[in-house]
């Protein structure tokens, strides 16, 4: 019989299926080349595909368009409660942006990946990147991960709508978040996200359950290009900080 892993009202079953391994490609920007993962393995689950039949066609990197796909989508500072142009908040002229679109605010694994951010964020800040974390949710649900880990309230941002997924193309649905391959790497985490949940609540869960099957993903901006993009095929499945931080620190300047 499976037995159960807990920790911080989090639980997690004993075994999961073996993940896909995904292939390497490489991303083309208008000055450098990029190595970043592939997030379009063939190798699901049918409910995982049934589970991203809802998700629209996503932008890959080198697409300009998706700046202008962005005009007119706002979040809200979770600091302030504000509503705020995502494309205003970095320098669409030359300015480097991460732009990390976690999956709820009480979502034990984003906690995790929130709280990497966080140690990242020094280096970020040197590679000339500004990091803006994004989650489904409102601004009173941010607060409560800004205060559990903390975060800092400045660089993080609610999309109750879940309008910013939309138009990246994130996966939304019950097969990605319950069934996904790509999940079972969260197995190898397990001291990461109990050290990162040790102030977890299930109260950053947004009143919309909707928002539950929703999934994040990673993207870099410089100015208006995008120069990266990741999407996670299951809960967990996040952007290596590394290739992320190696994006930034090639990124051309004029």
């Amino acid at each position: 019989m499976a037995t159960a892993i807990t920790f911080s009202g989090a639980h997690l079953p004993a075994s999961a299926p073996r993940a896909p391994r995904p292939r390497r490609v490489l991303v083309s920007g208008s000055r450098a080349r990029f190595p970043r993962l592939c997030r379009r393995s063939m190798d699901v689950s049918a409910a995982a595909a049934a589970g991203a039949a809802s998700t629209p066609s996503a932008p890959d990197a080198g697409d300009s368009p998706v700046w202008d796909a962005l005009d007119g989508v706002s979040v809200f500072s979770a600091g302030t409660g504000d509503a705020v142009p995502l494309r205003d908040l970095w320098d669409p002229a030359s300015g480097v942006a991460v732009v990390a679109l976690l999956r709820h605010f009480g979502c034990f694994c984003c906690w995790e990946l929130a709280s990497d951010l966080k140690k990242s964020m020094a280096k970020f800040d040197s590679a000339g990147a500004k990091l803006i974390a994004i989650g489904v949710g409102t601004s009173d649900k941010a607060r409560i991960l800004a205060d559990g880990l903390p975060f800092p309230l400045d660089n993080l941002y609610a999309d109750p709508e879940r309008k910013a997924y939309n138009v990246l193309g994130l996966y939304h649905g019950l097969g990605r978040t319950l069934f996904s391959p790509a999940s079972a790497k969260i197995y190898s985490r397990l001291d990461s996200i109990k050290e990162a949940t040790k102030n977890y609540t299930l109260q950053g869960t947004p009143a919309d359950l909707t928002g539950v099957m929703q999934q994040g993903g990673m993207f870099v901006f410089r100015g208006k290009e995008l120069l990266y993009a990741w999407r996670d095929e299951g809960t967990g499945d996040h952007a290596p900080l590394d290739d992320v931080l190696g994006v930034c620190c090639k990124a051309p300047v004029y």
